[in-house]
């Protein structure tokens, strides 16, 4: 049983490294479902309060990954009409025109949603869509990074105990 939750976990980490680029799955989340997994070995064992600090951060980075776009947005001068348009092109972009969709639905939506509001001003409208695609790229970094150390841990928690599982 040990070695089929070690592969599931490991398949998550996986999944959760993916995750930090594919927004339908949320990569520390699914990261931190392989850390417990690997918690529910007899050969490793993991912390009530470890399992509870990386689930927080995993939650924290999953709302952040929704919130950073748009303030990145607001941050280039945007308006509330380049934030709508920053949400509505992330989820056209996601669903309609996947995975460039993923990249390039941020920025139109906010330019986008800016010329709605002030169609006279390109240029305010680009510099907030520059806005929501940095805002993108720190989002899908953060999510990224925080999936790698999970992954990292992982194969430590696995390391100290591998003879447990091999024999």
């Amino acid at each position: 049983m040990d070695i089929l939750l070690l592969i599931i976990g490991f398949i998550l980490m996986i999944l959760g490294l993916a995750g930090a680029f594919i927004p339908v799955l949320p990569g520390p989340l699914t990261s931190w479902g392989g850390l417990l997994l690997l918690s529910f070995t007899k050969a490793v064992s993991i912390s009530t309060s470890f399992l509870t600090i990386t689930l927080g951060v995993a939650l924290l980075v999953w709302l952040l990954d929704y919130f950073i776009p748009i303030l990145g947005t607001k941050k280039f001068g945007g308006t509330k009409y380049g934030m709508w348009g920053t949400t509505i092109g992330l989820l056209l972009g996601l669903f309609f025109f996947p995975p460039i969709g993923i990249i390039t639905g941020p920025f139109a939506g906010a330019l986008v949603g800016e010329l709605v509001h002030d169609n006279k001003n390109t240029h305010k409208a680009f510099k907030a869509a520059i806005g929501s695609f940095i805002g993108f790229l720190f989002s899908t970094g953060l999510k990224f990074i925080v999936s790698i150390i999970y992954l990292v841990l992982f194969l430590q928690y696995f390391w100290a105990q591998k003879n447990s599982f091999i024999g």
